[in-house]
């Protein structure tokens, strides 16, 4: 079943499954290599829901929140379940790629940015897509040449915070990668993989293994959850079964 939007601030946030499956065979691990010190008892499958988040504010403008795994092809082919699913679910929600405004790429890892480039060209080809400067600057060769040299113009380089439409609002959050970055809105955080498994939401100090910057990801984690509990929030992430979770009130 399609995941139900919520209305956050004025703002529906639809929430898009890109793809759901275990990870791939190529970067097997288990769970508790993954994530030391949490996850015993788990199984040694990790199945994860890969989503993106289309936002939409009062007036009709639109925020697509990360590009999924892209096509058979894309970077993400060697692990994640592909092809995505991004096309068929923007068409559930009644909205075609030319009509994204603004796409925030939380991160340059393939599961979240290789659908903002298929064959060469841009998907969204009218909205401007922000990065982090320094998520741009530590950015693979593989990852410049087929998803960010291929934007162009459309790349909005921030540094921090940034407004992305009025009430909508991006955030540095560096530690899984230099240049991670989460969006809210209102009492909603979008986090991208600053959470990647419910573990780290009763000890976000769990990290893991494949974090830059595992020590500064966890202080970065413990300091967002702290933020979002003590304003009653809720999170949207990209990985768990469910991609809204209250963490306060």
């Amino acid at each position: 079943m399609p995941h139900e939007p919520v209305t956050v601030a004025g703002v529906e946030v639809f929430p898009l499954c890109d793809a759901v499956g275990p990870m791939g065979e190529a970067i097997r691990r288990p769970l508790t290599e993954m994530f030391p010190g949490g996850c015993h008892g788990e199984s040694d499958e990790w199945v994860l829901h890969f989503h993106c988040y289309l936002l939409r504010d009062a007036v009709g403008r639109t925020v697509l929140v990360d590009t999924g795994v892209g096509p058979e092809d894309s970077l993400a082919s060697s692990w994640a379940p592909v092809p995505g699913r991004l096309g068929a679910e923007l068409a559930r929600v009644g909205v075609a790629a030319g009509e994204i405004d603004a796409v925030v790429i939380t991160h340059l890892h393939s599961d979240h940015a290789s659908g903002a480039v298929i064959g060469g060209a841009p998907v969204f080809p009218n909205a401007r897509h922000l990065l982090q400067r320094s998520e741009i600057d530590t950015a693979s060769q593989e990852v410049l040449d087929r998803v960010v040299r291929p934007l162009g113009e459309r790349v909005q380089a921030v540094e921090g915070q940034a407004d992305v439409l009025p009430g909508i609002r991006l955030f540095h959050t560096p530690g899984h990668t230099p240049g991670h970055q989460v969006v809210q809105v209102g009492d909603l955080v979008l986090t991208g993989d600053v959470v990647l498994h419910p573990v780290q939401l009763d000890d976000p100090g769990i990290p893991y293994m494949y974090d830059d910057d595992p020590e500064l990801a966890a202080v970065t984690r413990v300091k967002l959850l702290e933020q979002v509990r003590a304003e009653g929030g809720v999170i949207g992430t990209a990985h768990f079964a469910e991609p809204f979770t209250r963490v306060g009130g």
